[in-house]
């Protein structure tokens, strides 16, 4: 497990090279950043889904959490605690192909079908990357109809966000001050639903930085897209004790993080 959680960390930093300046810079006051959690995505396809996605989070300890529905996103996602408190917890979530057009359908059925599972070792799927060949105006079509559908057929199986736990900071008491110190560097935060989701009273307050874009190679060009992003989460005691789920009504504007506008 925790061969898988440092390639989905290098492979992050690799796409998304702004998220580990940020982590550097926190570092300075911070030497024991805790991460939160991370975020994957996937297909809701045999194979390409949260169950193929989870295998090796479960097979190392993890267990269930809760499951959440973004109606108007069409999304499904699950979480997953860890064994023990030194891995993060997991978010997966799935987008609803059935619940698309039929071209957007027929569209990700090609480029799955294409696919070889059985050279993909089950550890190394949630880290293998984008899978199959993929031209811009394909691209394109998904986008308009699905912003995550688009995001998948570019990025493929990766880290979508890591999300530092604020609770563990030394240099920062709340987000708004951490916030407030990430954007006088220059970055640039989401404001979907205000820039901080979240409250006190649910448990869970959260930001993230819009995702940078990056150079991604098609098969007629490369083209800039926004890769992934920067997330920052407190967790406050819920009924005695410190919330441990998400909130679906913040999580479905974190995803905007990285839109491409």
């Amino acid at each position: 497990m925790e061969s898988v959680l440092n390639k989905l960390w290098d492979d992050y930093c690799q796409i998304s090279p702004a998220s580990k300046k940020i982590h550097d810079l926190l570092s300075i006051k911070n030497p024991k950043i805790k991460n939160d959690h991370i975020a994957l995505r996937g297909f809701q396809l045999e194979g390409f889904g949260i169950k193929a996605l989870s295998k090796v989070f479960l097979d190392n300890g993890y267990t269930e959490g809760l499951e959440y529905h973004f109606k108007q996103k069409k999304l499904y996602a699950k979480h997953y605690e860890p064994p023990n408190k030194n891995w993060p917890k997991i978010f997966i979530s799935e987008l609803l192909i059935s619940e698309f057009s039929a071209g957007l359908q027929n569209t990700i059925e090609t480029l799955t079908a294409s696919v070889d599972l059985s050279a993909i070792h089950p550890s190394e799927f949630c880290v293998s990357g984008r899978l199959w060949d993929l031209d811009f105006e394909t691209y394109k079509r998904l986008y308009n109809e699905s912003e995550y559908a688009g995001w998948m057929s570019a990025f493929g199986y990766r880290a979508n966000h890591f999300t530092i736990s604020v609770n563990s900071l030394d240099s920062h008491d709340d987000l708004e001050q951490l916030n407030e110190f990430i954007k006088s560097k220059g970055y640039v935060f989401n404001s979907s639903g205000g820039e901080i989701k979240g409250s006190k009273e649910v448990g869970l307050r959260q930001s993230s930085t819009m995702a940078e874009k990056v150079n991604v190679k098609f098969i007629d060009g490369s083209e800039s897209l926004p890769s992934c992003y920067y997330e920052f989460a407190t967790r406050y005691p819920v009924n005695g004790a410190l919330y441990d789920g998400f909130v679906t009504a913040s999580a479905d504007k974190i995803f905007e993080s990285t839109d491409n506008k």
